[in-house]
């Protein structure tokens, strides 16, 4: 329990403004952990989910195709079922069924990021609104009679300015690094539902193609 009373003692050497900053990094830790686990899971294999979606319907199982989609749970998953669902083969009808879904899953994707955001913007502005109050402490120390005979007065709001600014750097820049990989882990989930939507639309339009082909020839 030693090291929690220093880290307890610390914070309370870094003035009020350490409440905040406190609050920050709980936020910032408890976001980067649920976006972390729902990027992974909204990840999935895609690749394997669209190989089992070619082969249902290659072999015309658009039922089996869109209960593979459901199953997987994920952004790419669910935009796939809604594009078989009501497209009926018809790749047209597929395409603007998954761009109208992209749109609403996009979002989701990016969910929170923004709190990230502002936490690398606010905390280091925290830090040094720290700066600015243990600096007016100290010169408020020394403006009083005694102050030049008591130092360690003076020493403590340069502490408190000092211990704010290195807290809100260090929140500023471990957020920063989570949420760059972070929104490049939700880039890769929205690459993956354009590629993938695109897939299944030349599938479509292949089997329609091929559809045609064999009227003409019986015809």
């Amino acid at each position: 329990m030693t090291w929690f009373a220093n880290v307890f003692g610390l914070i309370c050497k870094g003035g009020p403004v350490m409440v905040p900053l406190m609050a920050c990094s709980i936020i910032s830790v408890a976001v980067m952990i649920e976006r972390y686990m729902r990027l992974r899971d909204a990840a999935g294999d895609s690749a394997g989910l669209m190989s089992r979606v070619e082969n249902h319907l290659t072999l015309g199982k658009y039922r089996e195709a869109v209960q593979a989609c459901e199953r997987a749970g994920t952004p790419v998953g669910s935009m796939l079922a809604s594009g078989l669902t009501c497209a009926q083969g018809d790749a047209k009808s597929a395409e603007q069924c998954m761009e109208e879904h992209a749109i609403k899953m996009t979002p989701e994707v990016f969910k929170r990021l923004s709190i990230l955001d502002t936490i690398i913007t606010i905390a280091p502005l925290l830090g040094l609104l720290g700066t600015v109050t243990g600096m007016i402490r100290s010169f408020n120390v020394i403006s009083t009679k005694s102050g030049i005979g008591t130092p360690m007065a003076i020493t403590g709001g340069v502490a408190e300015a000092l211990i704010a600014t290195a807290t809100g750097l260090a929140i500023a820049i471990v957020t920063l690094v989570a949420y760059n990989y972070l929104t490049e882990k939700a880039k890769a989930v929205v690459s993956d539902m354009e590629i993938h939507g695109t897939r299944l639309v030349n599938i479509l339009t292949s089997g329609t193609e091929e559809r045609n082909e064999a009227k003409a020839i019986g015809a």
